[in-house]
């Protein structure tokens, strides 16, 4: 059974950082792609960032680039969001998902980590 759990999320003044981690177990890390998703209330849920099986690639929204990162390690089969300088606007529950390289029925979801930013 696969299972992605997300943590890290919490409530952060302006300009403060969190760091999201997503632990993935019942399949093989290092065969899927990784990526953070956020949804704000009434709002489509949106891609934020990925990064490639390897973790050779990243990619970013750009609403955050150059304030977060992302970043694996294969062997904790674990992907993390860095957040810095965070804003308002980013106030959502951020999600992790797993795509597998050559399956697009693969394709798995984590239940979402809340992160509100707020003074």
């Amino acid at each position: 059974q696969v299972q992605l759990v997300e943590s890290g999320g919490g409530l952060v003044q302006p300009g403060g950082s969190l760091r999201l981690s997503c632990a993935a177990s019942g399949l093989t890390f290092s065969w899927y792609n990784m990526r953070w998703y956020r949804q704000a209330p009434g709002k489509e849920r949106e891609l934020v960032a990925r990064i490639t099986s390897t973790g050779g690639s990243t990619n970013f929204a750009d609403s955050v680039k150059g304030r977060f990162t992302i970043s694996r390690d294969n062997a904790k089969n674990t992907v993390y969001l860095q957040m810095n300088s965070l804003k308002p606007e980013d106030t959502a529950v951020y999600y992790c998902n797993a795509q597998n390289l050559w399956s697009t029925s693969r394709n798995y979801w984590g239940q979402g980590t809340q992160v509100t930013v707020s003074s």
